[in-house]
């Protein structure tokens, strides 16, 4: 039961790979990190008429990017009633907008089978029974929440109906989509094609103006976008004051009936989540909450008991008995108060992360804005730390 249920996509198994760097290379810029947010970097940087080396550590999208629940939501961590009282309503509602033009994008480039247009359903607590008072209680706060959101969404705009179905009740949003992250990765990575040299493999030992050493060789570029989630605080400790490294962990389970979970499902304020693939699998997440401090971790290990709390999410998500498959774990990095980081860390070098669990299209949002802040000199938008 170890392994990510996403590998399993007969065009992830079938990756041939990319090369390791060998010996030290020169490019007009560096992406150091090849998820999602990584290979966006690369290709707006490529569309500028940049040349481009791109590394990571591991595969592309080994780490989060490729091992996440495969949400593609528009907005931040915060939902949107609550940016907008944090941040303000001109950053919250460009944000919201601006990750749904990145996944208009992402549905072009990638396809419908890629992308599946499906919409999303936030959930007051989870689908089934109420198992306790306090798990009650809890349901009515969170339903007077979603009607807040509701509110600020239909005041911007946004498209998004009142829930009450068979799951349970709260909201949905019909601009929402799911993928398969890592084959998302992949995908981008071969339309990417001959437009950049891009090396799997490569671990980045530090970060300068103007050069990039890894323990391949050095790449020298005067512009470099560090586009790293989890273990962003490990790479470039000046940031460790900002952001903050945690365990996000996972399972898939064997195929139940499909037609359960019509598109990705988000319960319990966020904290557990699940969707159903086409042929019946359910990928499910959560729990962090419950074990917060032994969350804070580089570790990647998945552990008992956040593991045992996702399989009760997803036999509830599922509406009966489930068989877990396949269990694993990855690293996310956090800030304080929710707002990515597009930060500039030295001469020509941005860093982003920090996605606080919502890296899928806030973190191409944050490359591309650091490419704009770079080249063009353009301002870092206020729903980001800068």
């Amino acid at each position: 039961m170890s392994g990510v249920g996403w590998d399993d996509h007969p065009e992830v198994v079938a990756w041939a790979g990319l090369p390791s760097l060998d010996g030290d290379v020169s490019a007009d810029a560096c992406v150091v990190g090849l998820g999602g947010s990584g290979l966006a970097a690369v290709d707006e940087l490529v569309g500028r008429g940049l040349s481009v080396v791109g590394v990571d550590a591991g595969r592309i999208a080994a780490g989060a990017a490729g091992r996440n629940g495969g949400f593609l939501l528009g907005g931040g961590e915060p939902a949107l009633h609550e940016a907008i009282a944090a941040w303000g309503r001109d950053a919250a509602g460009w944000l919201y907008a601006a990750t749904l033009a990145e996944l208009d994008r992402l549905e072009a480039q990638l396809g419908a089978d890629v992308v599946r247009r499906v919409g999303s359903i936030r959930l007051a607590g989870l689908p089934g029974p109420v198992e306790s008072d306090a798990e009650a209680a809890d349901l009515e706060r969170e339903l007077a929440d979603c009607r807040q959101q509701i509110a600020a969404l239909r005041e911007l705009g946004i498209r998004v109906d009142e829930y009450d179905g068979e799951l349970g009740a709260g909201l949905f949003l019909a601009d929402d989509a799911a993928t398969n992250p890592a084959l998302r990765a992949v995908r981008l990575t071969t339309l990417l094609g001959d437009r950049a040299r891009l090396f799997e493999n490569t671990r980045v030992l530090d970060v300068h103006a103007g050069s990039v050493r890894t323990e391949h060789g050095t790449v020298r570029a005067d512009v470099v976008i560090v586009a790293v989630d989890g273990r962003l605080d490990v790479l470039l400790p000046q940031l460790a004051d900002r952001v903050r490294t945690a365990r996000l962990q996972m399972s898939a389970t064997a195929p139940v009936p499909p037609g359960r979970l019509p598109c990705p499902v988000y319960g319990r304020w966020g904290y557990d989540y699940a969707q159903q693939t086409p042929d019946g699998r359910i990928f499910a997440g959560g729990g962090r909450d419950r074990y917060v401090e032994a969350e804070w971790t580089t570790d990647t290990e998945p552990t008992e008991g956040v593991q045992s709390w996702i399989e009760h999410v997803a036999r509830r998500m599922a509406g009966g008995p489930v068989e877990v498959t396949h269990r694993w774990a990855a690293s996310v990095g956090y800030t304080a108060d929710g707002r990515a980081l597009c930060t500039r860390v030295d001469d020509g070098v941005m860093a982003c992360g920090g996605y606080s669990g919502t890296g899928n299209l806030v973190g191409p949002v944050a490359t591309r804005a650091a490419v704009a802040h770079l080249l063009d000199g353009a301002p870092v938008p206020a729903a980001f730390a800068s």
